[in-house]
């Protein structure tokens, strides 16, 4: 089993370039069936996820050609008809992505019940809906279910919940549906917005992109284009975190091209964590972090919500990161039942913490954290455990690293690049 060797202590210093976006490459690599013609991807992070993704694509007939380590080419021009392959949709919640175009281009799908990181319920019922609306019937068999739509036709669509992958779902079948449909309370995020200037690219009619309000056109056939992912906005969150919580400076690199970590680095700034833009990149000078009462002394508070509140995927690392700022800050997180059930972990570094109920901690700083031995039960709590680790007195295992190779691009090199002693074991 590999698991990470952490010795603490470390000062962050130097600079990063992230990755792609994740939670965009996801979805443009499920909008790459929609087309016949060729696709080709840049700045695609290097991620089992991804990789996940791409198996996937590959079973269903489609054409996939590395061509380097961060750009793909997709060819979708022989897409067979078959159910999604349930031991590779276990793999990866983002499988369920596949529903849209699939229903668009063959008029069925058979889908397994996706995998991914164990938070919370992750409802579905806001894709079927939006499915149902644009006339698809769905049966659910066993655990996974099968939609059919003899035409897909716009409609007048308003959204249950600001889903994400429910938007992503229901703009993907929409584009290659018959007239005109509108999606009401649509998710905005920047991965979002991606999609839909990705499938813009390919010949699809989207307006509205970056409001809660979409209209599409169908069109009758998309084409193949060269599309771009944008960064990820989340890693660099979390390396920002990362270099304010052990008093190193860090510069990372094209992260401040537009306003995208504008309520990251005021949520931030609550924790006392300072920074710079620095023409399009963003720098963190040494600080010590102390947390900023709200007015009238009262107890500081960071919740997160959809966009473009504070993302839920960085409340782990902002957990982890209140540890090391003096002061007493309560977090409340809105969106998923189980992901603050990591911070026992936490505790049993020698974190202060309370966990109040499934969806609010209190963290009570500045602790000095010790190395431990720790499983990372997702994504973002698994970096979160990496950066506890670095800050940490003496050495640190972190097992289960799959979690963190699903959303993280090469993370104990990057590490290593900024000063974080970090290596790879099997044991």
């Amino acid at each position: 089993m590999e698991y990470f060797e952490i010795q603490g202590g470390g000062v962050v210093n130097g600079e990063i370039v992230t990755s792609g976006n994740k939670n965009e490459a996801l979805p443009v690599i499920a909008a790459a069936l929609l087309s016949k013609g060729t696709v080709v991807l840049d700045n695609v992070p290097d991620i089992l996820d991804v990789r996940n993704m791409l198996e996937i694509a590959s079973d269903l007939g489609v054409s996939v050609t590395k061509i380097s380590k961060n750009k793909i080419e997709i060819n979708a021009a022989n897409l067979q008809r078959k159910p999604l392959d349930r031991d590779l949709c276990g793999k990866v919640r983002t499988s369920v992505l596949f529903a849209g175009p699939l229903l668009a281009r063959n008029g069925e799908v058979i889908l397994p019940p996706p995998g991914g990181d164990v938070i919370g319920r992750r409802r579905l019922d806001t894709h079927f809906l939006g499915f149902k609306q644009l006339g698809a019937d769905y049966t659910v068999e066993g655990e996974g279910y099968e939609i059919h739509a003899e035409k897909l036709s716009g409609a007048d669509i308003f959204l249950d919940e600001a889903s994400v992958t429910g938007t992503e779902n229901i703009v993907m079948a929409a584009v290659l549906a018959e007239g005109r449909t509108t999606i009401m309370n649509a998710a905005t995020e920047p991965h979002v917005q991606g999609l839909c200037n990705f499938l813009n690219k390919m010949g699809a009619k989207i307006s509205g992109v970056g409001s809660s309000t979409l209209s599409i056109d169908g069109v009758s056939s998309l084409s193949g284009c060269t599309h771009t992912i944008g960064f990820d906005y989340i890693e660099a969150g979390s390396y920002i975190a990362l270099a304010a919580m052990t008093g190193g400076e860090l510069l990372i690199k094209d992260s401040a091209r537009d306003n995208t970590l504008r309520m990251v680095l005021h949520t931030f700034g609550k924790l006392g964590i300072r920074t710079e833009k620095r023409g399009n990149d963003i720098f963190v000078p040494s600080q010590k972090m102390a947390v900023v009462k709200e007015m009238n002394n009262a107890i500081a508070k960071i919740d997160d919500g959809t966009w473009p509140s504070f993302p839920s995927d960085l409340m782990s690392i902002a957990i982890v990161a209140a540890t090391q700022a003096e002061g007493t800050v309560l977090f409340f997180e809105k969106m998923f039942e189980s992901r603050l059930f990591f911070v026992d972990r936490l505790v049993a570094m020698g974190a202060q913490i309370i966990l109040c109920d499934p969806h609010r901690v209190v963290v009570s700083g500045a602790s000095q954290l010790h190395g431990a031995s720790l499983d990372s039960p997702d994504i973002r709590a698994g970096m979160s455990m990496l950066m506890a680790a670095a800050a940490a007195k003496g050495r640190s295992k972190i097992y289960n690293v799959r979690q963190i190779d699903r959303g993280y691009e090469s993370v104990e090199s990057k590490l290593t690049g900024i000063g974080i002693t970090i290596e790879r074991k099997n044991g």
